[in-house]
């Protein structure tokens, strides 16, 4: 329960090292757009991109190389919808919420 074996831990420091850093390479190849204006949208893709580092680190089904394709994949798609956002304004619209005022000049 506490301890199952040193292979394990070899494995997660191992593999956990490796998909930090190229998820790192990955988002400074991508652009610093990718990340970087955070919206609701790109929130999700950050938590998914958490959920696939975490993945790869602690379930052994899961390959190195599926990882990594993973992470290309999510950034990928990111960078196209960006991309997508910043020349269309009808997609722009469409990704991103536009804020409601819920409370102005003394009433709701």
């Amino acid at each position: 329960m506490f301890f199952s074996s040193w292979q394990d831990l070899w494995r997660v420091l191992s593999i956990g090292a490796m998909s930090y850093i190229f998820l790192i390479l990955f988002l400074r190849l991508s652009g610093k757009r990718t990340l970087t204006k955070m919206n609701a949208f790109d929130l999700v893709v950050t938590v998914a991109l958490g959920s696939t580092l975490a993945t790869i680190f602690l379930n052994k089904q899961v390959s190195l190389a599926e990882g990594l394709t993973a992470y290309a994949l999510l950034i990928g798609l990111q960078y196209i919808v960006a991309w997508l956002s910043l020349h269309s304004a009808k997609f722009n619209k469409f990704i991103k919420a536009s804020p409601d005022l819920l409370y102005y000049q003394g009433g709701f």
